[in-house]
């Protein structure tokens, strides 16, 4: 995206002004320098074209930064969640001693809100095959959400999460013009409000099949199997003397939501997953670094912990409210992805 500066220029003015003065032989009083005057910049028009050559260039300038494994580059491209998760990626890679993966796309579905002229934030979805390249076995369907937060900014890559193996992705709404149609944050024509949908997922996961909120969401890997996961990690963990405790959070980040073909909505979000490994005894050997921790630390703990934060990307189906509870369906994941991010071994605290 580019600004267009309109500038007086006040310095070739007053280099005329003094020429003048010399040639007549005359003292001229100096002008009194001005600031060049400045418009802002012009507001983008979110278009399905605008957001086509968006996402175009976003791909473009991510390879270019993954073949030159530069970090920094590549998170110039990316914020939020996303741009957590890049940075993991690629001092993960470093630890290992691999290249960062580099993405071969195919050709994307464009969800793009009809929003108000002028107003800020933007963004829209893409739906495309991805693969790693080299890699065709890999090819999977990914969501991506894509922000604009000011006139003055680029598009970045906010979200991004990977269908899950027969998972269908619903058909999102579409007019005649190209643009689909946003979901609010309250909106009372699905079951789950968009902005409640993580908080539903976060709670089946914290309290198992039997939450009250399970007769809203399915089961899936990512609602109950998260509770089953933390039960058994917990488990293994006392057996050696450790407190094993996870608690899924809100994040501070964007939502998406988009209308579907038959009602309902495609609703993507994030969430953090804290987890804590606390020796009981001090004396007793202390915990060992997860696996997927390694890269973020320098593998020595210092006090009797472990922590780590998880940032976690999800899509879910949202479905239309129904006249009669007998009719109500679930909503359901569809998508997630996510790594841990943030690592931590606090010292001992002092009695």
């Amino acid at each position: 995206m580019h600004s267009f500066l309109r500038v007086v220029a006040a310095g070739v003015l007053l280099a005329l002004l003094t020429a003048a003065g010399c040639a007549e032989g005359k003292t001229e009083a100096r002008p009194t320098p001005t600031m060049p005057a400045t418009s802002p910049p012009a507001p983008v028009v979110l278009t399905p074209q605008v957001a086509d050559r968006a996402f175009r260039s976003y791909v473009t300038d991510e390879d270019v930064a993954r073949a030159a494994g530069d970090e920094r580059l590549a998170l110039t491209w990316t914020s939020d969640g996303q741009a957590q998760l890049t940075a993991a990626e690629f001092r993960k890679a470093a630890y290992d001693g691999d290249p960062v993966r580099r993405f071969v796309y195919g050709r994307p579905k464009l969800y793009v809100p009809k929003l108000k002229d002028a107003a800020y934030p933007q963004w829209f979805v893409v739906s495309v095959d991805r693969s790693a390249m080299n890699q065709a076995k890999s090819r999977r369907r990914v969501l991506m959400g894509f922000i604009l937060r000011g006139p003055s900014d680029h598009w970045k890559l906010t979200l991004a999460t990977v269908m899950q193996d027969k998972a269908k992705e619903p058909k999102v709404a579409i007019d005649s013009s190209g643009y689909a149609t946003a979901l609010s944050a309250a909106d009372a024509s699905v079951l789950i409000r968009p902005r409640d949908v993580g908080g539903i997922q976060a709670t089946i996961a914290a309290e198992g099949p039997r939450s009250v909120a399970s007769k809203v969401m399915r089961s899936n890997r990512v609602t109950t199997g998260f509770y089953q996961d933390a039960k058994r990690a917990r488990k293994k963990a006392k057996k050696k003397d450790i407190t094993y405790t996870v608690v899924y959070t809100a994040t501070p980040f964007p939502y998406f939501g988009l209308r579907a073909e038959r009602g309902g909505g495609l609703v993507l979000y994030s969430l953090f997953r804290n987890t804590s490994l606390v020796a009981k005894d001090p004396e007793t050997p202390k915990p060992e670094i997860p696996q997927e921790a390694e890269h973020l630390l320098d593998g020595t703990v210092e006090g009797n912990e472990v922590d780590t934060t998880a940032t976690l990307h999800f899509a879910a189906f949202d479905p239309p409210k129904a006249k009669k509870r007998t009719d109500q369906a679930k909503a359901n994941m569809l998508a997630d992805d996510g790594a841990v991010t943030k690592a931590g071994t606090p010292p001992l605290k002092k009695p």
